[in-house]
């Protein structure tokens, strides 16, 4: 689908235009190949780097062509399954009179956006560029907050040793969501560095702090989502440490437990046969030999609690 919003400085919201205006910002989501072909003629554009924009592999980068930038760069979001984030690509292009954000899902970007404050326009190109790729960096760390926080809460019912199954599931899952995250990322720092240098996109004042301060931010993010993998990689290496103590402990439990049950058995086995013994004729062989067994199996229990086995 196709959009096309104008704003300038002095208007008070985002207007919804039927046809192109020259200052436009196209906002394309879940195009189709009729679209595509749309776009690729009516604003020369590369056909190839548009198809390149629903490629859910792409990875970020920065390509010039003419006047024409074309910047490539991933948005996370949090598929159908609770706690499961992906990054998918999406392409912006700064043409001559025009800004264009293509994805394969409708991101509400239009929503997103603080287009209400004055500061901002469809007309400033870099300037629109700038915020969405700042709106793209608060995405990526209000998941990594929520990651961070679901980390913390599991390494406390580690420490409480009440961590289950589920919560190894959930480990998984956000390693995995930040090695995904950290692969967007990289090269988004690059292309943040490609963009500082002015070549590629006409920078004027305060844009190149902005930048700055979003490679700053971005290289951050980076190294609190390798501080968090290397956090889940403690905190699963401890819980393998801790079952497997467990699994000692009991294993010794069972088999102290085996050897103490086994003494009145094998007594009581001896004196079920039917041949002549101890104590036979003795009307207190039954005390006699329960007291011995108790005997053995207390002295038994003691040396098993001195050995940690009880």
């Amino acid at each position: 689908m196709i959009n096309y919003y104008f704003k300038t400085v002095n208007d008070s919201d985002l207007k919804k235009l039927g046809h192109f205006k020259k200052g436009s910002w196209i906002y394309v989501h879940e195009p189709t190949e009729k679209d595509l072909d749309t776009l690729a003629k009516t604003f020369r554009l590369e056909r190839g780097h548009l198809t390149d924009a629903l490629d859910k592999y792409e990875v970020p980068r920065i390509e010039s062509e003419g006047d024409q930038t074309y910047i490539f760069t991933r948005y996370p979001l949090e598929t159908g399954v609770k706690g499961e984030i992906v990054t998918i690509p999406i392409l912006i292009v700064a043409g001559d009179n025009f800004v264009l954000t293509i994805s394969s899902e409708n991101l509400h970007f239009n929503e997103k956006l603080p287009l209400k404050d004055n500061s901002l326009s469809t007309t400033q190109k870099t300037k629109l560029i700038l915020q969405i790729l700042s709106l793209i960096n608060r995405a990526y760390n209000q998941f990594i907050n929520e990651i961070s926080r679901e980390i913390r809460r599991i390494s406390l019912d580690l420490k409480r040793k009440d961590i289950k199954n589920k919560d190894i599931l959930r480990l998984v899952r956000s390693e995995m969501a930040l090695n995904d995250l950290i692969f967007a990322l990289i090269p988004t720092k690059t292309n943040l560095e490609i963009l500082t240098s002015g070549k590629t996109l006409r920078l004027f004042e305060g844009d190149k702090d902005l930048i700055e301060d979003l490679f700053l931010s971005s290289n951050q993010l980076v190294e609190v989502a390798k501080s968090n993998i290397k956090n889940i990689v403690n905190i699963r290496d401890a819980s393998n440490t801790i079952m497997t103590n467990n699994l000692n402990k009991t294993i010794k439990f069972l088999t102290a437990l085996t050897v103490v049950l086994n003494v009145p058995v094998l007594i009581s086995s001896i004196y079920g046969m039917n041949i002549s013994l101890p104590f036979a004729r003795s009307p207190w062989a039954f005390f006699y030999i329960i007291a011995g067994a108790c005997l053995i199996s207390l002295t038994l229990i003691i040396i098993f609690v001195k050995k940690d086995w009880f």
